[in-house]
């Protein structure tokens, strides 16, 4: 990674300039809020100027201290250039809002179809099956097409283009397969992680005369990013089965991201259940935070056993190039360095999960234990109280005065009572004192 990048990925500068276009950036979209059908023509040319004239990393700032709402509105002005390498300074949780696409209504972004110009992706507007029909595609990614692009595809590529709808309908040994014509169909889940939701999506590919098809009923951060790549870096893909490769290379790249937040999580819960006492409250958010954690990393898991799958029966097949060959093999190696961290993470899982089940315990165990001090204290005045109740008792302090009685009576009561949880007391310092020495050797 040249310097250039390891700038970027430092960001979140607090210099002047940075704060200080912050501030506009805000300014210019409060306006545009206020009274967006009077200044359109004002405040937006004015904030695509402003946006050009910043630095990578200051947009980067300012991106990530705008709420949402803002993040979304700054983001779709940015030119599509620039956006890969202001995405590499972002944190991984906004780089994922930022790049995940709201599921497309017109044609020409259902079914992006991309060619190879000048050593860089370059998608070509599609508007009709004529536009298709005239195209050379390297890469025709379609997300949740319509039965007539699917058509459309099935029809020009004559090829066999399944429904994304019956994706997850496949057996496991129908997943990876050649057509006798040669088609190569790879059926491979990616890994989706938002904020709210966690889950694993299939895609399906088609190798077919040089032309990679994909298809999938969501827009996934993986493929954006990608297209983002080979737009910006000439050279960055050859041909199809290079594309493919780089996916499952970015997917591989994402889950290790993914995984490296559930570290950063288990790390803060793993201080709150190992430092002070923590509520019964407080540890049952935990478990519903390890319970999310857990099921995280084992999507991770399935996920990386996928690509893992996918990449060695391309292999097998022996339809790589030399250096593609190796390529592949890189990304088996990092795929099996995941495998450990999600093992790790696994018996880390289990431990504070076993922790904080524990603190509950102890925390009842308390509770218990309150109510059974309680009930010893207690025992022995019962016993008085039936006696102070009984006709017995009044024949015993005949010619006393009741006042005087059971005056001192309740005097009794409460002397036994300290006197019993004085014992108590006594009793638990000389149990620990022995558990201590115990423990000691002494």
């Amino acid at each position: 990674m040249d310097t250039k990048d390891n700038d970027i990925l430092t960001n979140t500068p607090k210099d002047d300039e940075s704060v200080s276009a912050l501030e506009k950036v805000v300014e210019l979209i409060q306006k545009h809020k206020l009274i967006q059908a009077v200044i359109d023509k004002q405040s937006l040319p004015a904030l695509r100027k402003l946006l050009e004239q910043l630095p990578s990393r200051s947009i980067g700032y300012i991106i990530e201290a705008l709420p949402y709402d803002d993040q979304q509105f700054v983001w779709n002005h940015i030119r599509d250039e620039r956006k890969e390498e202001i995405l590499l300074g972002i944190s991984d949780e906004i780089r994922v809002e930022l790049v995940s696409e709201i599921k497309p209504r017109d044609q020409s972004t259902m079914i992006r179809v991309f060619d190879l110009h000048q050593g860089c992706l370059r998608q070509i507007p599609i508007e009709s099956r004529k536009d298709l029909a005239g195209a050379k595609p390297i890469w025709v990614d379609l997300v949740k097409p319509e039965d007539e692009q699917l058509s459309w595809s099935r029809e020009i590529f004559d090829v066999d283009i399944p429904n994304p709808t019956d994706l997850t309908d496949l057996e496991a040994s129908a997943r990876f397969y050649v057509e006798d014509n040669g088609e190569i169909h790879l059926h491979t889940n990616f890994l989706l992680d938002r904020r709210d939701e966690s889950r694993n999506v299939t895609v399906a590919f088609i190798l077919y005369k040089g032309t990679l098809f994909s298809v999938r009923n969501e827009e996934l951060p993986v493929f954006r990013l990608q297209r983002l790549r080979a737009k910006a870096e000439s050279g960055y893909v050859s041909e199809a089965k290079d594309i493919l490769l780089d996916l499952y290379a970015a997917d591989v790249e994402y889950s290790a991201n993914a995984l490296e937040n559930v570290y950063y999580e288990m790390e803060s819960i793993s201080k709150r259940v190992l430092g002070a006492r923590i509520s019964d409250e407080e540890a049952e958010d935990m478990i519903a935070v390890i319970a999310s954690e857990e099921d995280l990393n084992g999507r991770i898991r399935r996920n990386v056993l996928d690509t893992r799958n996918a990449l060695s029966f391309l292999m097998r097949r022996k339809i790589l190039s030399t250096d593609q060959h190796e390529e592949g093999n890189e990304i088996l190696r990092d795929i099996d360095s995941l495998d450990g961290h999600t093992a790790f993470l696994f018996n880390k899982i289990k431990f504070l999960l076993d922790a904080t089940d524990s603190t509950i315990n102890i925390n009842q165990n308390k509770d218990i234990k309150r109510l059974t001090v309680l009930g010893v204290v207690f025992m022995p005045l019962n016993i008085l109280a039936g006696i102070g109740g009984m006709s017995e008792f009044s024949m015993m302090t005949q010619g006393v005065r009741w006042q005087v009685a059971y005056g001192l009576l309740i005097l009794a009561m409460l002397f036994l009572g300290w006197l019993t949880y004085v014992g108590l007391k006594i009793y638990e310092r000389h149990k620990n004192r022995v558990w201590f020495k115990s423990k000691r050797g002494v």
